[in-house]
Formats: structure tokens, C-alpha cells, sequence
């Protein structure tokens, strides 16, 4: 996907066009993956209210002690994990986001009950809205 750096600009490119047009909508960011990291680094940038993080990557499968913990902390803003049980990349702490929701038997592509996301998704994203 290329650098962090180059993520995140093109990233903040792209919200800076939506919020032209878009300018009294408040702002939650959502990512997978490596998106998820995307969203919590440039979420304070962006002028984001909040992040969604699917499938956050907390460390490389074959090397767990390069934790990637710091971009949940360092977001600035409320930020909601929705990982899997068995996904290969960890599971973030509780302490290192506003709420973590781990979902049994989901690996990383959190393929195994979509429903289950989905209903996570709805549920916060409702309390932004005010449907909660």
C-alpha cells in the first residue's frame, strides 16, 4: 500500500474534497485493515469525530512484538475496534480504544457473521446520530 506518509496524504486529500462539499456533516471515519490504521492516524487531521476501526492489524502475524497499539492511543478521538477472536494480526487491548468488540470466531477478513459487523457498525454510528 505504500508508506504511512503517502497513506495518509492521499487519504486527507480525499476527505478535504468531501468536506468541501460536505462542510456541516459531521465526520466518523471507518478503515479494515490497514484502512483502520489509516483512519485513526489522520483522524484529528481530517477533523473526524470518531473512527470505526474494522480488522485493526495490531502487529504482523509473524512478528507480535511490533505493536501498532500507539495509532489506537494517538487517534485523538473516540475510536470503536471490531476484531475477530482468531485473527492472526491480535486483538487490540480495551485499554487502547474507546470500546473493543471481539466477535467470536471471526479470523481477519471478519467473513464468518458480516451481521454481527454490521450490527457493531449500527449500533455506535446510531449514538452519532442520535437513533440509538
Amino acid at each position: 500500500p505504500g508508506s504511512a506518509a503517502r497513506q495518509d496524504e492521499a487519504w486527507l486529500t480525499a476527505v478535504a474534497t468531501l468536506r468541501e462539499r460536505y462542510a456541516d456533516v459531521p465526520l466518523i471515519q471507518c478503515g479494515r485493515s490497514n484502512g483502520a490504521r489509516v483512519a485513526c492516524r489522520t483522524a484529528l487531521k481530517a477533523g473526524a469525530r470518531g473512527v470505526l476501526a474494522l480488522a485493526f492489524p495490531l502487529h504482523p502475524p509473524s512478528n507480535p512484538a511490533r505493536s501498532r497499539a500507539g495509532e489506537l492511543r494517538e487517534a485523538g478521538v473516540e475510536v470503536v475496534v471490531v476484531n475477530g477472536d482468531r485473527d492472526p494480526f491480535g486483538v487490540p487491548d480495551p485499554a487502547d480504544a474507546t470500546e473493543v468488540c471481539v466477535l467470536p470466531g471471526e479470523r481477519h477478513d471478519l467473513s464468518r457473521t458480516p451481521s454481527a459487523v454490521g450490527e457493531v457498525a449500527a449500533e455506535w454510528l446510531g449514538r452519532w446520530s442520535g437513533r440509538s
